[in-house]
């Protein structure tokens, strides 16, 4: 073979590798910093993807950290957008103040959010919220209201903190604020399992344990009691609402959230995996970024 046509070949290679380059969405350096909530509270922040696409701001569940979303914030579905994260308060990298005070009131869980998007500047982000931080996205709502938002996807969210929504599991939400460290780490260890109808690999399942052995414990404590405004944020909201479940959640019971989230607001729209529990974007991950992504198409349509 001619070394001319190799010279060639590798040109047309360089000059392709380098058009696909310009063509691909921008993606920034990972970014971390920090976020001072109006009480004082630092809270760690995570951005990653396009930095120019539209923004998702996800917002992790109890015992969960930024790493909870590590499906997303590494898609191919999802490079296109702008991806934030952040640790709530008494979790992952954030502050963990001492009592029970700063964790009781939704609101305070509002306003760590609100100082979030300041400081990002995101311009009409959509909220994805798992579990606890679905009540979280209702507490923001309730406070800030939606004209900042472009729209809001709950993920086995917690609606309300009632009986007939939530799966009682009194043993584990006793013990995992056991002064005992035994009984403490093998509560944590139980509500962790009972995230899963299909169980991530050892390697995932034993870093998100130590995950959860970073949350405060007196979070744990007074999180159990936390005010949830779910009427007045949720049932008020005019942007499109997307609602995300396993069908075999064991902790947030699907049917009765989604019925009562449909009764507050008839405007929600729901979608339902048969075969995933608590975490959907864990346990079906393509599957969820396609919907996300498909959400997020549909806002921009």
């Amino acid at each position: 073979m001619h070394p001319s046509f190799l010279h060639t070949r590798a040109a047309r290679w360089a000059l392709a590798l380098s058009l696909l380059a310009l063509l691909a969405p921008a993606r920034a350096a990972d970014k971390h910093y920090t976020v001072t909530a109006p009480d004082g509270v630092a809270l760690a922040v995570q951005e990653s993807g396009n930095p120019d696409g539209p923004a998702i701001v996800f917002i992790h569940g109890l015992l969960g950290s930024r790493l909870n979303w590590e499906q997303q914030v590494g898609s191919a579905q999802l490079r296109g957008y702008r991806l934030i994260t952040y640790d709530l308060r008494g979790h992952g990298l954030s502050g963990k103040p001492a009592g029970l005070a700063p964790y009781r009131q939704g609101r305070r869980w509002a306003d760590d959010l609100a100082a979030v998007l300041a400081a990002t500047q995101a311009r009409k982000p959509v909220l994805a919220g798992w579990s606890l931080g679905g009540a979280v996205i209702s507490n923001y709502l309730a406070a800030y209201g939606d004209a900042g938002i472009g729209g809001a996807v709950y993920v086995d969210g917690v609606i309300e903190l009632a009986a007939g929504q939530i799966t009682p599991h009194p043993e584990v939400y006793r013990d995992v604020t056991s002064p005992d460290l035994k009984t403490h780490l093998d509560a944590e260890r139980s509500f962790l399992a009972l995230c899963f109808r299909r169980r991530p690999d050892s390697a995932t399942f034993e870093r998100l344990l130590a995950n959860a052995a970073l949350a405060s414990w007196d979070m744990q404590t007074a999180v159990q009691s936390m005010s949830v405004a779910a009427a007045e944020g949720l049932g008020k909201a005019r942007v499109p609402v997307l609602l995300l479940y396993g069908a075999q959640d064991a902790l947030v019971q699907a049917g009765p959230a989604i019925a009562r989230a449909k009764a507050i607001n008839p405007r929600v729209r729901s979608i339902v995996y048969a075969g995933s529990g608590h975490t959907p974007f864990l346990e079906e991950p393509e599957r969820f970024n396609r919907d996300l992504a498909a959400f997020m198409q549909s806002l921009a349509r």
